[in-house]
Formats: structure tokens, sequence, C-alpha cells
């Protein structure tokens, strides 16, 4: 770790300088004589130039801070972004064609995310980056870019979305072996964490220790926690960040993941965002609040002079329960997502909405008018974050384009009745990839990439053998 740095340098006159306001940034510099001075000022001498594949993983590469600023062309190649989460490759055909020559795209840094790595002994800092290809177009496949097409579409309209991501995990004790299943770890009082401790200060007093390095790393990192709970969950937590720009928030739930998976392995347990990791236990969700701004006027579409819900309003809850079923892969990416959504769980089943309303998928919260916002309930924290905000906001921007009424809202349980969403990963690929007024808005090179994708992972799936076939075909069939 970095030795701490005086507020005062000498200056050329032989007096005492103010350091520059930017080299106490935490997060984020304007340019590249910026970026080296920062660099230099921390002693750092190794740079990880990542950016999130479709799974949301830290892909990349690093090296020497010097080499980073001496404008070194960075590349990766195009196939990291059509890798499955096991590390195969899918097949040709529905639109998906796996390039020939498998060439290079060029990594952009974005200096605006330039943080330490707070974990690591030697000086180390982070900035995660953009691709583009040799010429300098955008590549459409790839998930912050994803997010950024629909960003400019809202942009079209001179509309700016705002959310704020709450993000649900497990902490496990370390588990080897996948064969075996995962259990909830030792607390500080030395017993195993049991269920049933929603918002128990006690159940987050058990880890207390790592709780501290969270915080500690986040804080080192500029990544801003709102709030931190214990859920119902057997050690299951919940982190929610302060809301503002969706690349800016989708950014920070990357960098999120990998700080507590970092922060847990410290303590020598295991931090996970599957969407159902332990049997019997609430699955783990990443809800999404989601309000539009006028850019001119800067106020909430969703709410009129007069305090009432706009059209807009209905527009966008109308749009979301007509085209999130069909964007539920990029939402519910994995086969274990789809064990999170069952009937009269904590999770919705429905594309229902209500006003306070946890049952429903589509839930707004009491609020003021000038706060007045959607949260999403459906996505499970298994979801690339780039990619399940893109699937979001494109739904809403549909039902806003084309004026798709909300169906009323529902005042009573909604999950006890009929599923309305897909019920396998398989079911949800179809969908997604019959929606072409959505994959428009996402993009039709990424669409095709990603349903190759999601066909290849289900494959794989179907090729192992479970316990419950062991258990109850073995000796009956």
């Amino acid at each position: 770790m970095p030795p701490e740095k005086k507020e005062v340098r000498p200056s050329s006159r032989g007096g005492r300088a103010r350091t520059p306001a930017f080299l106490k940034n935490q997060r984020g510099v304007k340019n590249w004589k910026e970026a080296s001075a920062w660099l230099e000022w921390r002693g750092i001498e190794d740079i990880e130039c990542i950016t999130p594949d479709q799974a949301g993983v830290a892909r990349g590469k690093m090296m020497p801070s010097k080499k980073f600023t001496s404008n070194t062309s960075l590349a990766l190649p195009s196939a990291v972004f059509m890798t499955t989460i096991s590390g195969g490759y899918p097949e040709d055909g529905n639109g998906f064609h796996y390039p020939e020559d498998d060439g290079d795209l060029k990594l952009l840094p974005d200096l605006s995310t330039l943080t330490v790595v707070p974990w690591e002994e030697d000086p180390t800092a982070a900035v995660i980056c953009d691709l583009v290809h040799q010429d300098g177009r955008s590549v459409e496949f790839t998930p912050r870019n994803v997010l950024k097409r629909v960003l400019a579409a809202y942009d079209e309209r001179g509309l700016k979305p705002v959310v704020a991501p709450e993000i649900e995990f497990y902490l496990v004790r370390k588990n080897p072996d996948p064969d075996y299943p995962l259990t909830p770890p030792v607390g500080r009082s030395g017993r195993p964490i049991g269920g049933g401790a929603g918002y128990s200060i006690a159940g987050v007093n058990e880890f207390d220790e790592l709780i501290d390095d969270i915080y500690h790393f986040s804080e080192r990192q500029g990544l801003e926690i709102d709030t931190l709970i214990h859920e119902e969950g057997a050690g299951q937590l919940e982190i929610n960040l302060r809301h503002g720009n969706p690349i800016e928030l989708a950014d920070q739930v990357f960098m999120f993941k990998r700080t507590i998976r970092e922060a847990a392995l410290k303590h020598e347990i295991y931090a996970t965002f599957m969407a159902k990791p332990i049997q019997g236990q609430p699955g783990s969700a990443m809800h999404i609040h989601q309000s539009v701004v006028d850019k001119k006027t800067g106020k909430n579409i969703f709410s009129a002079e007069d305090g009432s819900e706009t059209d807009a309003f209905f527009h966008f809850i109308g749009g979301m329960q007509k085209h999130v079923p069909n964007a539920l892969v990029m939402l519910a990416p994995y086969v274990n997502s789809y064990r999170r959504l069952t009937q009269q769980a904590s999770a919705p089943v429905n594309n229902k909405w209500g006003y306070d309303n946890r049952t429903t998928a589509f839930r707004v919260p009491r609020s003021d008018p000038a706060a007045r916002r959607v949260e999403n309930r459906i996505p499970s924290s298994d979801a690339n974050p780039y990619l399940a905000l893109a699937a979001s906001l494109a739904c809403g921007l549909v039902g806003m384009n084309n004026k798709i009424k909300a169906e009323p809202p529902v005042l009573t349980t909604a999950n006890a009745d009929e599923i309305d969403l897909p019920r396998g990963l398989l079911e949800a690929v179809g969908l997604f990839e019959d929606d072409k007024e959505l994959g428009a808005i996402l993009g039709t090179s990424f669409a095709a990439t990603y349903t190759a994708i999601k066909r290849a992972e289900f494959e794989t799936f179907m090729e192992v053998i479970s316990p419950w076939e062991r258990e109850y075909l073995l000796l009956n069939v």
C-alpha cells in the first residue's frame, strides 16, 4: 500500500505549493497529463486496463504505469466477448458468425474511472476501458457500449435516465469442490450463520472486520455505498448505491463485485453473486431504481407540475410490462437464475406493477413527486450490470416511444398467480431473439452474439448429471 501523501510539495521557486486538487481525487482524472501526475504522486507501479465481458467478468491487460502513459496501443481479441462462462465458444448460426481472423479490438481507457486497487500489495491502479474497431468505430456487441447505445437513444429524445442499483450477495464458506453444496460461513460468534436475519444489525456485526474492509476498499476507490443491510438469507447481505448516471453506476457495480470478492477472500470466505447459491434460501437480486429526467429542465418526466403521474410514467411501465419478459435473458442470464424465479418466493415471477408492492415485478416506492421512480425487481445479482441496465431502460424507452399503456396497478399479492415470465434459459433466449424492436435498440450484432453464447451455455449445462437425477432416477426408472 503506497504511503500517505502530504498536502504540499516544494515549488520551483523554493517555496511550498499547494497540491493540485485532482491529485487527491480517489476516482478519475480529466486527461493524460493529469493521469501521469496522479499515478506518479501515488507511486503507482502497475496498471490494470480492464473491461467487462458478456458475463461481467473483468478482462484486460496489466502493464507498468510508465508504459501506460507512453501512448501504448492496447488491444484484446474479439473472441473475448464471444466466450461462454465456461470458456467455450458458440457455434455459428441464427445471425451469429465467429470472425475468421479473430482480429484485435482496441482498448480505450476511460480516465474518469482511474482508481487504485487497494487489495494489491504493490501500488496498483485500474482503469475501465471501452472497445473500438481498428478504424475507431464503436464495437456494438461489448456490454459497456450496449449501455451507451441505449443512453444515446434517450439522448436523442432530450432525456437522461437516472438509476440506483441494489446488489444482494451471499457470504459462504470456501468450497473448492463444486460437487458439494455451499454452506453459510462462521461469523465472529463462532457459529454458522442462520437465515431469517433480515435487517438484523447483529447479523451485520457477525462480519464486522470484513465489512470494514469493504468500506475501506470502497473509499479508496471512490465508490459510494448508500446503505448496507443483512438480508433474509443465511449470510446474505445487500449494498445500495446512490442514484446517478447509468454508465457510472454500472461501473460501480462492476468494481463493487471485485471489491467484495477480494474483501471476502482476505477473510478466508467466498462472496458469491449467484442468483440461487443455497437450496432453501432466498435468491439474490439486483433491483434497479429508474427515473428519467428532461435534459433541458432537469425535471423528472414521471411527475407533472401538480405532482401527479404523467403519461410518460405510465408508458415507461407499459413498455416494461410488455418487453421485460422478452429481455429476461439479460436480467436472468444463467440456468441458475431461474431457480430464484419461483412462485411465492421473494422474487417476482410476474410482469405486474404496484405502489410500494414488493410482490410485483415493477414497484413504485413511496416518494415525493421529484423522486418518483420505478423499481425493476426482476434482475438477479448474477446479471452483468451494464446489460441489465441496458435491457431495463430499453424496455421503458420502447414503452414511451410507442405510448404503450400500463395495466392497472396491483393492490394485492401478485406472486401467487400464474407465472408471466419464461421458466428457463432456452425459452428466454427464444423470446429475446423474436423481439426485433428491442434488438434494434440494443444492437443486432449484440443480440446475435448474446443469444449464441446463451444457447452454448445451456448445451454445456445439459451435459451435467445432477444429484436430483441420481437420487430419483438411478433405481426407480
